[in-house]
């Protein structure tokens, strides 16, 4: 069952590998990518890597015949322990901060930008740093069971498992708070009757944001669930499944504790052993009460090693498959069209050379001396030459209803004070004003 969760893991990664290329290489109007959803997947695949790690790497898990390997005796569970705890902080921390976002522009009215940006980069990352390095030192990692390393008993619950409840309930009350006041706000729209919110559902340019009528506000309101819900969900996905893992892990460490503390708890299973020389096949039924049945433990890991494929669920959108084939079908008929153009820009230089003739053919066709070779474009091999469209002038023909006939510009002598404009003054035309610049006029 645990290599299966792995599997589901392996599954999962490649899900979240997909979102995180479509955003990175995708334009924004195929992937609508914001900063919160890139970092919630890149903590999902942090702790996706937990189960994937120890799945390629294959480390023993025991020691000797009754220790298990940790950390520090085994790099791989070093690796593994480290990534599912950090991507569990990682995962806890965004889906919060995503909640937080969510509150603070439908209860609040207020516009997160750059500022809420830095300080959620601050929070959604420091925080998983610092409670993965406390975890490790307090309490450390080791094969509890499956192939990965988990969190050991000792110090957990300080260390690890409360702090992660307590964000984790944050978020659940952010959320329902949100809820509530978007269940307020409703009920709020249905007993509005004034007849100033029929029309837009945006509030006027002399009202500010916080006297919208209940009408206007539940149509805001309405607008930020239709853009965020996925979002939602995805936060209240997450959050169930960290609030499992942790109540599972909790009351495994409580039933060690007790076994600890109570050495008779653990007689029938130590009094099998004895009898069947150390098998521990037939003691099974003897164990059930020292631990979590299998169930509940293959049922927490294949919920973590799912969060991946939710996020491409409902953070994925289909715009990002016809994004990637435009892109790919796109590189083949780029290349081919630049191979075009240049065949047809040497085509073009090949029929715009220029041939010469000798002085007779120079003196049929031109008033030139023979002795000067003249140059003249000669047509091509198949007939075709370019047409000379400004050689000859067209006669103006006046139409037959025409009340009008072109006149020839009549010679007026314009005069002006030079002192009343930013022209210069009037000057012979001279041979040196042939080369002056007629950008010069505008210059001040």
């Amino acid at each position: 069952m645990t290599t299966a969760a792995n599997w589901v893991a392996v599954a999962s990664t490649i899900c979240c590998v997909f979102l995180l290329l479509s955003w990175a290489v995708l334009p924004v109007d195929k992937t609508y990518r914001h900063y919160l959803s890139i970092s919630l997947t890149a903590g999902v695949v942090c702790m996706n890597l937990g189960f994937v790690i120890p799945l390629a790497g294959n480390p023993p898990q025991c020691y000797d015949d009754i220790t298990p390997n940790s950390m520090s005796t085994g790099s791989i569970c070093a690796a593994s322990g480290f990534f599912l705890i950090f991507g569990g902080w990682a995962g806890v921390m965004w889906v919060f901060l995503r909640a937080l976002s969510l509150h603070l522009q439908i209860c609040w009215q207020l516009v997160v930008g750059r500022n809420f940006m830095w300080f959620a980069q601050a929070v959604g990352w420091g925080i998983p740093v610092i409670g993965v390095i406390i975890a490790f030192i307090l309490s450390g990692v080791s094969f509890r069971f499956g192939p990965t390393c988990h969190i050991n008993h000792k110090n957990s619950l300080a260390d690890l498992w409360i702090p992660l409840l307590v964000f984790a309930s944050l978020t659940i009350v952010i959320q329902f708070a949100t809820f509530g006041y978007c269940i307020k706000v409703y009920l709020a729209s249905l007993a509005d009757n004034s007849a100033s919110t029929e029309g837009s559902g945006m509030p006027s340019y002399t009202n500010s944001i916080r006297t919208m009528t209940p009408k206007q506000a539940y149509r805001r309101v309405r607008r930020v669930i239709a853009l965020q819900w996925r979002g939602i969900a995805i936060v209240l996905i997450i959050v169930a499944d960290v609030i499992f893992f942790s109540i599972v892990f909790v009351f495994q460490d409580n039933t060690v504790e007790a076994v600890m503390r109570d050495k008779s708890l653990a007689w029938d299973w130590v009094s099998c052993l004895v009898m069947n020389g150390g098998d521990k096949v037939p003691c099974l039924d003897e164990a059930s009460a020292l631990a979590v049945n299998m169930a509940t433990t293959g049922a927490v890991l294949f919920l973590l090693g799912m969060n991946g494929i939710w996020l491409l669920l409902l953070l994925g959108r289909w715009s990002m498959v016809t994004g990637w084939r435009d892109m790919l079908i796109s590189v083949p008929k780029r290349s081919q069209r630049e191979f075009v153009s240049v065949d047809a820009r040497l085509d073009d230089l090949k029929k715009d050379t220029l041939t010469p003739i000798s002085p007779i053919q120079a003196r049929s066709t031109t008033t030139g001396s023979p002795q000067n070779h003249e140059y003249v474009q000669m047509p091509t091999p198949d007939g075709r030459r370019t047409p000379d469209y400004f050689g000859n002038t067209a006669r103006y023909h006046t139409p037959a209803r025409s009340f009008s006939s072109p006149r020839p510009p009549q010679q007026q002598t314009v005069t002006w004070d030079a002192r009343e404009t930013y022209a210069r003054p009037t000057s012979p035309y001279t041979q040196q004003d042939r080369y002056m610049n007629p950008l010069g006029m505008n210059r001040i």
